[in-house]
């Protein structure tokens, strides 16, 4: 299927530690996975090595039937996979503008502005008046719509999101609950990094919890029982 992500035995970590550890996931076409788990458990680690930015020492990362294990960030951009850092990353010094129009990086062929800008402010009317802004003058929620709208401006099918809502305001919060339901009828695939289990009942179709750099338990969201929260989740 179109846009499906899938990693089997993958091990990864930062020098002789290993944080992840023969995990295996799938993220189906049109799907919001949401992987959860307590703070260190592997999570921002796998979204890392998923997207290339960390190098998995062993294990597959499969996109469409593609082998993307050993590629740059930038191929595995390419072929449909972007990424939304936690902390949203975006680059103070530059402007909106400049900050969306970095996404298309990926794809050089694309046209700069057009259609596709034109699209993305739709989405994001308020990046379209503060488009002249320094990225770092915005509040926290605009710059995590500048970290979205970099993120789609290539048309990605495949999207890794790490901890959106963190450090939210709670409107902004159901705005990004109704893009990824949006992006989901749209057909995009995505991983979601989230400790809220409100907003994953929202908007996830499956969970998977990371306990020791391990997938502990997996399902359908329904299927997140008190047992396995206490378990793997209660801090």
């Amino acid at each position: 299927m179109c846009g499906m992500l899938a990693i089997s035995g993958i091990e990864a970590g930062y020098g002789e530690s290993m944080v992840v550890r023969d995990v295996a996931l799938t993220v189906p076409h049109g799907r919001v996975v949401c992987l959860m788990g307590r703070n260190g458990v592997g999570k921002t680690t796998l979204l890392k090595t998923i997207m290339g930015v960390i190098r998995a020492k062993r294990g597959s990362v499969r996109w469409d039937d593609a082998e993307l294990l050993g590629k740059p960030p930038s191929a595995r951009a390419r072929c449909g996979i972007a990424y939304v850092p936690q902390g949203r990353d975006i680059f103070p010094q530059l402007t909106v503008e400049e900050n969306v129009l970095l996404g298309l990086e990926s794809d050089p062929r694309r046209a700069k502005g057009g259609a596709v800008m034109k699209a993305i402010y739709e989405r994001f009317p308020v990046l379209y008046d503060m488009r002249g802004r320094r990225g770092g003058d915005l509040s926290g929620g605009q710059q995590q719509q500048l970290a979205f709208a970099r993120a789609l401006v290539s048309r990605p099918k495949t999207l890794l999101l790490d901890e959106p809502t963190e450090g939210i305001q709670p409107n902004i919060v159901q705005d990004i609950a109704k893009l990824i339901t949006e992006l989901k009828s749209e057909g995009l695939s995505i991983l979601l990094v989230e400790q809220s289990l409100e907003f994953a009942k929202q908007t996830a179709d499956e969970y998977a919890v990371m306990d020791k750099g391990t997938i502990a338990a997996q399902g359908l969201i329904d299927t997140l029982t008190d047992g396995i929260i206490k378990r793997h989740l209660t801090v």
